[in-house]
């Protein structure tokens, strides 16, 4: 299992946000590249990033700060965030991205997913974020009328191959994540999944490889120093 440190920017800073909620941000490094690089001594080879400024507005914001952290960090990195056309998804992959991550994009046009997976293959994920069992999009600001399970399987059948799913209600709580909800979809989906949203000890991650996740996301976990990204590389 892939242990995925995140970064979520907005105005060009690293801040964590409670249950996707702008109002409750809070401010962890002005120095995006240099947590990057602290991930990397570490011993992470992933990173997950999120252009918040972009997944509100709907364009890519920090798109020259993403493009320096992957320079300079050398780590594999996944980025979602606003990517919204086909012009953002190889702006990102020519700028060493190796996954784009669509959202909204994913809910409002699905026949602009499609299209995208059948280019750029495993170079595309979807991200599939849960609101009391619907799909949010916007940044979380707003929730559709899709059952979130429905468009996981819709997803799947697509061809899409990674799965990024978070249960919003966990979200920076350090309240522990929701392992039923990961054991249901490893159960209903035969495609990759990574689980985000509340990971908050070693034991949830224990589980979580062993309900056979791909990957997991850590937030403010690691950035209070709840847990150690050293000692949780080791484990996995």
């Amino acid at each position: 299992m892939i242990i995925y440190p995140a970064i979520d920017l907005y105005d060009g800073k690293a801040v964590r946000l409670i249950r996707g909620d702008y109002e409750q941000m809070t401010v962890y490094s002005d120095s995006p590249v240099s947590t990057a690089l602290d991930f990397a001594k570490a011993g992470a080879v992933s990173l997950h990033v999120v252009d918040l400024n972009g997944a509100r507005d709907g364009v890519p914001v920090n798109f020259d700060l993403i493009k320096r952290i992957a320079a300079v960090s050398g780590l594999s990195i996944q980025v979602g965030g606003g990517i919204r056309t086909e012009e953002d998804i190889k702006n990102y992959l020519d700028a060493g991205i190796d996954r784009v991550i669509l959202g909204t994009a994913a809910v409002a046009t699905p026949g602009f997913l499609l299209a995208m997976v059948s280019t750029y293959t495993e170079a595309i994920a979807v991200s599939v974020d849960i609101k009391d069992g619907y799909v949010a999009i916007k940044g979380w600001t707003e929730v559709s009328n899709l059952d979130a399970f429905g468009f996981c399987r819709t997803v799947e059948a697509i061809g899409v191959r990674t799965l990024i799913c978070t249960d919003i209600s966990k979200d920076g709580l350090l309240s522990g994540t929701n392992i039923e909800l990961y054991r249901t979809l490893r159960e209903e989906l035969d495609i990759k999944i990574i689980a985000s949203g509340g990971v908050t000890s070693l034991d949830e991650i224990k589980t979580l490889s062993g309900l056979g996740m791909d990957g997991v996301i850590l937030g403010k976990v690691l950035y209070t120093g709840n847990l150690d990204l050293t000692e949780v590389i080791n484990i996995c």
